[in-house]
């Protein structure tokens, strides 16, 4: 396994957010990581990334512990974390955002330029706008780029948490697609989201939490024509909070 989580602790303060959560992705999966709100989705993508250290548990990324890590070894082990709410640097043109992205790589600029060209390629759309500033950019645009951005990192797994949140239905199929084809091109993906249909339509496996604890996992069309599922997370409107 490409990741591999067992037993983690998370808290804030005197918190505890997550009550030992163990899973597993695989290279070249996207594993999908499902819940309510204040289930501990986010705060799990967080202590991979080291932006919130575990309290216990083991995080390993392709055989390495990453204990005792800062984010930016993190980052430069293979490790990219696209956070909820897109986080787009206004005063800079789209260009300019995807091109920060590989700052934890110390390339030069002509490489950048280069590895810039070929993430755009993902993103027609956004090479149009090469030259605006982020700030302008629709919300489902604003994502996209901050995808493209996590991508300039060349990262083997992309950590993403919540790409659909607050986007039009078809945005959201665009999103989806996008991310399918980024793990078939070879990059994988955890993935958080709220919209727990489309999610499963796209991942190989998933991971629902409950209060910081695994309630369900499984293979994701398993899981979509699961009783269990439908009635909990599912629904008639298929979506997760």
């Amino acid at each position: 396994m490409l990741l591999e989580i067992d037993g983690l602790v998370a808290r804030y303060g005197a918190v505890e957010a997550l009550h030992g959560v163990s899973l597993a992705v695989g290279e070249g999966e996207i594993v999908s990581l499902l819940g309510a709100n204040g289930a501990g989705k986010s705060t799990t993508l967080k202590a991979i990334s080291r932006i919130i250290p575990p309290a216990s548990g083991t995080i390993r990324f392709a055989g390495r512990s990453l204990h005792g890590l800062d984010p930016e070894d993190v980052v430069a082990l293979g490790i990219a974390h696209v956070p909820e709410g897109r986080r787009i640097f206004p005063g800079l043109t789209v260009m300019d955002n995807v091109r920060l992205g590989a700052t934890p790589r110390r390339a030069s600029r002509a490489q950048i330029d280069r590895d810039a060209d070929d993430v755009l390629a993902i993103f027609p759309k956004l090479r149009t706008l090469a030259s605006k500033l982020g700030w302008t950019l629709s919300g489902g645009e604003q994502q996209m780029l901050a995808i493209a951005r996590g991508l300039m990192a060349k990262p083997r797994l992309l950590l993403l948490d919540e790409p659909s949140l607050g986007l039009a239905p078809l945005v959201v199929k665009d999103v989806m697609e996008t991310i399918a084809r980024i793990a078939r091109d070879g990059t994988t993906v955890l993935l958080v989201e709220q919209n727990a249909h489309l999610a499963l339509q796209i991942a190989s496996r998933a991971y629902v939490l409950e209060t910081g604890r695994v309630a369900l996992s499984g293979e994701a069309h398993a899981l979509l024509q699961s009783d269990e599922m439908r009635r909990a997370y599912l629904g008639s409107a298929v979506r997760v909070g």
